[in-house]
């Protein structure tokens, strides 16, 4: 089981997702935590190093816990992600490992790494996905 954290900003219907460096899938902003951290802190960090913004702690409320086979490993290797929304200030901008940011809506879900296929499932389901 890989453990994750993400964060789901949705804007105009589209959700918020990245591309690293030399990959086709989108997966939502998020990563693995460092030992000691909590999800907040891992979320904050994460987000200010892929998309160069910083999440207003205080706005950060949990979404949900999704589970699916992980992309590119050995089948039964699953990713769950747990995810939260939140608000920003700054200017989205790919850094680090990502090269490109983009707003997907639920048509482009095929785009999208499986666990983030998911939560895009869950969004549809409840009316927030264009």
């Amino acid at each position: 089981m890989i453990d994750k954290v993400a964060w789901v900003r949705i804007e105009d219907g589209r959700v918020l997702c990245a591309r690293s460096r030399g990959k086709d899938v989108y997966y939502l902003p998020g990563g693995k935590r460092e030992p000691g951290e909590s999800d907040l802190q891992t979320l904050v960090r994460e987000i200010t190093e892929e998309a160069g913004v910083l999440l207003r702690a205080e706005t950060v409320s949990p979404l949900g816990s999704f589970e699916a086979q992980a992309d590119g490993r050995a089948e039964g290797v699953t990713v769950r992600m747990t995810c939260f929304t939140g608000d920003y200030t700054g200017r989205l901008t790919p850094r680090s490992e990502i090269e490109d940011l983009a707003w997907l809506g639920y048509a482009d879900r095929h785009r999208v790494s499986g666990a983030s296929r998911a939560v895009f499932e869950h969004l549809h389901r409840a009316g927030m996905l264009a």
